[in-house]
């Protein structure tokens, strides 16, 4: 049985440990409410963007071919997976590590060097060069997660757009933690490219439709859909630096909450023990007086 001694010193060492997992979650949450504030301001514009294009692929009465919307046999991949830069946010990169070797084993077939891994996150780009299977692997985003920034989204679209548009890979896909709210991150699947140019059955009425299209819609068109696609990887990123602060608020809360249920047994066996031994000492005085 553990001595005094022994007992104060794990209750020193957990309540040590409690300031840190609280003073995390305090830091946690101040940039989850940055990271909410940069999604609500960028949101807007990507939906709007969004709308005008599908208003706008709606009331065209030509035929419409993008490269970038070119179906074809899928025999290259290429894989966008974003994790976080650390640890000590609960099942955040495993759940991401999960569902990148789900995606590799669909695509097995194909042959590694078939399958390009773009891997924004320290976390997901350790786990890819480690892996058993020789995947091309394409990284050096780590710092993108620390700063989510629209220029190094742009750099990414803009080397994916062009490997598709040359037929270097016939099918992206982008793997990262939607966020939803503060308990739930859903590990989320979307195909990036090709892009689906098909027009929505509904279009919300404030959208008008009728455009006067100035030089000619193919112009438009090609200038429209890269910039739906280069602010979908900045969504992307500002939705996964989210969902990270928000694993991690709940971790370290959870963690906060552990320390205290130890804290309360630890207290308990520490009276218990004191106890025992001031019962002992008044058993040897009785029983020397005795004598």
């Amino acid at each position: 049985m553990a001595s005094l001694k022994e007992i104060k010193g794990r209750i020193a060492s957990v309540k040590s440990t409690q300031k840190i997992t609280s003073a995390m979650k305090m830091v946690a949450s101040a940039k989850l409410r940055k990271a909410q504030y940069q999604i609500e301001r960028f949101l807007p514009y990507q939906k709007k963007l969004n709308e005008i294009l599908n208003s706008f692929m709606s009331s065209i009465t030509d035929d419409f071919d993008s490269k970038l919307a070119e179906e074809r046999e899928v025999k290259k991949v290429a894989v966008l997976v974003v994790s976080s830069n650390s640890s000590l946010c609960g099942a955040f990169n495993s759940n991401i590590i999960k569902l990148l070797n789900d995606t590799l084993n669909k695509y097995k077939h194909l042959g590694c060097d078939n399958v390009e891994i773009y891997t924004v996150g320290k976390k997901v780009e350790e786990y890819a060069s480690r892996l058993t299977l020789p995947f091309k692997l394409k990284g050096g985003y780590i710092d993108l997660m620390d700063k989510p920034d629209f220029e190094g989204a742009k750099q990414i679209a803009d080397e994916l757009i062009h490997k598709f548009s040359h037929s270097e890979v016939d099918r992206v896909e982008i793997l990262y933690n939607h966020y939803k709210n503060t308990v739930i991150q859903i590990p989320t699947t979307e195909r990036y490219l090709p892009i689906d140019l098909s027009p929505e059955e509904e279009i919300e009425s404030s959208v008008y439709s009728d455009y006067i299209v100035e030089p000619d819609q193919n112009t438009i068109l090609h200038s429209l859909i890269p910039k739906s696609l280069h602010s979908k990887i900045y969504a992307v990123l500002l939705d996964s630096a989210a969902a990270e602060q928000a694993a991690r608020v709940m971790a370290m809360q959870i963690a906060t909450d552990n320390a205290d249920d130890l804290l309360e047994e630890l207290t308990l066996l520490f009276n218990k023990q004191r106890q025992q031994v001031i019962t002992n000492e008044l058993l040897d005085i009785l029983g020397g007086s005795n004598g």
